[in-house]
């Protein structure tokens, strides 16, 4: 014979203290909404563009058969110790990169650090230093990043003695600076209050003790 069960269901605000972290608990579990770093990476393209770095770009499929070029960013995180961010690209010289950056980044002194050294090697080197970035290994962050650092010069002079490892640094640094802005954004996402707004939003429900209901 079948049997009807009642069960006496929650909203997240009506739960106990206890029972709203088992209910948060749950929530994380999911994992933040898919590609929740595309802001992220979206900022962080307009800031190459500004520095003169022009990311490597590789096709990806689409649902309808259909390819995209996808920036060449990756990252591990957040818990590990050889977790980080890279990229690959170009990176040559670009107008007024320090004052570009700090009309869009106005009080990150990270980025304006970058900028500054980038500029005043290039002011070295009479604006012709190219590199290329590549990434290496099976791992992602700033030191699986490859960094050839050539000179464009019509009289064969090599880059200055100082060029390669200022520039290596400073496209290290920002994938440093990269890495840092998905672990706040992934932080934030993850925050108690994301999470509680996030299980409101979608008007889940739980058992009394926190589990999830349905």
């Amino acid at each position: 014979m079948p049997e009807v069960i009642c069960t006496t269901v929650y909203q997240f605000p009506e739960l106990s203290d206890a029972a709203k972290e088992k209910a948060r608990s749950w929530y994380r579990e999911l994992g933040p909404h898919d590609d929740w770093w595309d802001t992220v990476y979206e900022d962080f393209e307009r800031i190459c563009d500004i520095l003169g770095v022009r990311l490597k770009t590789t096709p990806v499929r689409l649902m309808g058969g259909e390819t995209r070029a996808k920036p060449c960013i990756w990252f591990s995180g957040f818990w590990s110790q050889g977790d980080g961010a890279s990229f690959e690209g170009y990176f040559g010289h670009a107008k007024g990169v320090a004052a570009r950056i700090r009309d869009y980044a106005p009080t990150d002194a990270t980025l304006h650090g970058i900028a500054d050294r980038l500029q005043a090697i290039q002011r070295r080197n009479f604006y012709q230093l190219a590199a290329e970035v590549s990434h290496r290994g099976r791992y992602y962050h700033e030191y699986t990043m490859s960094v050839d650092v050539t000179r464009d010069s019509p009289t064969w002079q090599p880059p200055t003695e100082d060029a390669e490892e200022t520039v290596t640094e400073a496209l290290r640094d920002l994938a440093r600076w990269l890495y840092r802005q998905l672990q706040s954004e992934y932080d934030h996402l993850t925050s108690d209050e994301s999470v509680e707004d996030g299980i409101i939003a979608n008007e889940y429900t739980f058992t009394a003790g926190g589990r999830r209901f349905g």
